[in-house]
C-alpha cells in the first residue's frame, strides 16, 4: 500500500531531488520500513533487479533493500553526477545464485543457500539519499529509502569459488587515477559484516517469506570493503578485486 513517505520517495527518485521535510508517517519499526521499500517500487513502476544487504559487524543485525532493475548498470557505465546528491562510492562483492528460491513460509537453510551460489563479481555502489539532511536522518527513514541506494555498477561475473578470500580480498579502488582506499596492514580493506556469504541466507528468507522469489537474474551486493568515498567533482572510478573482473564508471 502506497504511503505518503513511499510516494514522496518515489517522486524524489524520479525527479532527482531531496526532501527538506519528512511526512509524519515515518516507519515505526524495520518491518514498516521494509513495507515502504516495496510500496516505493510499486509507486515507481519498477521491478526488482537485485538486492543490497549488509551488517555493521561480523555478528551484527542484517539489513537490506530491493534494488530497482533500472538502477543496475554494466561495467563502464556513464552516469550524470548531478543526479545523485549526496554521492558516495563503495567497492563491493556481488553474488548471483545458480538456482531459484521460490516464495516460502518455511525458511531455507544456510546449507541450501550456500549450495545455490552460482557466481561472483565486483561492483561499485553509488550511495545517495532522498533526504536533504542526510546522514542526520532517522535510521528507519533511511532504510525505507532503499537504504540510501543510488545505483549499482556491476562487473563481469565469474564462477563462484568457495576458497575466494571473502573476508579480506586484495583490492584497489581509485578515482581519476588516485588511490582512494588505504591498503596498509593496519587499515586493510575488509567488509564489516565479515564473510559476506553469511548475509545471503538472511536475504533469501527475507524475500521469500514476503512472497518474493529470489532468481538467478538478481544481483545481490553485500556491503563495502572500502568505506565510502565522496568525489567532489565529475570523474572516473575504477575498482579491482583480485580474482574478479574489474569494474568502473564515469560520472559526467
Amino acid at each position: 500500500m502506497t504511503t505518503s513517505l513511499s510516494q514522496r520517495l518515489a517522486d524524489a527518485r524520479r525527479d532527482h531531488i531531496t526532501l527538506d521535510a519528512l511526512p509524519s508517517d515515518l516507519p515505526a519499526d524495520a518491518e514498516a520500513a521494509y513495507a515502504i521499500q516495496h510500496a516505493l517500487l510499486d509507486a515507481s513502476g519498477h521491478r526488482i533487479g537485485g538486492w543490497k544487504i549488509g551488517a555493521k559487524s561480523h555478528d551484527g543485525p542484517i539489513q537490506g533493500a530491493p534494488l530497482p532493475v533500472a538502477d543496475l548498470h554494466a561495467d563502464g557505465a556513464r552516469l550524470p553526477r548531478a543526479q545523485f546528491a549526496p554521492l558516495g562510492l563503495e567497492l563491493e562483492i556481488a553474488f548471483r545464485f545458480a538456482r531459484r528460491f521460490e516464495a516460502s513460509a518455511a525458511p531455507y537453510s544456510e546449507a541450501d543457500v550456500r549450495a545455490g551460489i552460482g557466481s561472483i563479481g565486483a561492483a561499485i555502489e553509488i550511495v545517495a539519499s532522498r533526504y536533504t539532511a542526510w546522514p542526520g536522518v532517522d535510521k528507519l527513514a533511511q532504510l525505507a529509502d532503499l537504504q540510501n541506494h543510488g545505483a549499482l555498477i556491476v562487473g563481469e561475473f565469474s564462477a563462484y569459488r568457495d576458497d575466494f578470500p571473502f573476508v579480506a580480498p586484495t583490492l584497489r579502488f581509485s578515482f581519476d587515477g588516485h588511490d582512494i582506499v588505504q591498503t596498509e596492514a593496519a587499515n586493510a580493506p575488509a567488509n564489516p559484516a565479515g564473510d559476506p556469504r553469511r548475509l545471503l541466507t538472511w536475504l533469501v528468507n527475507h524475500a521469500t517469506s514476503r512472497g518474493i522469489a529470489v532468481t538467478p537474474e538478481m544481483v545481490i551486493t553485500t556491503g563495502s570493503y572500502t568505506g565510502m568515498y565522496f568525489p567532489r567533482q565529475a570523474g572516473s572510478a575504477s575498482g579491482r578485486i583480485e580474482g574478479l573482473a574489474p569494474v568502473g564508471l564515469t560520472l559526467y
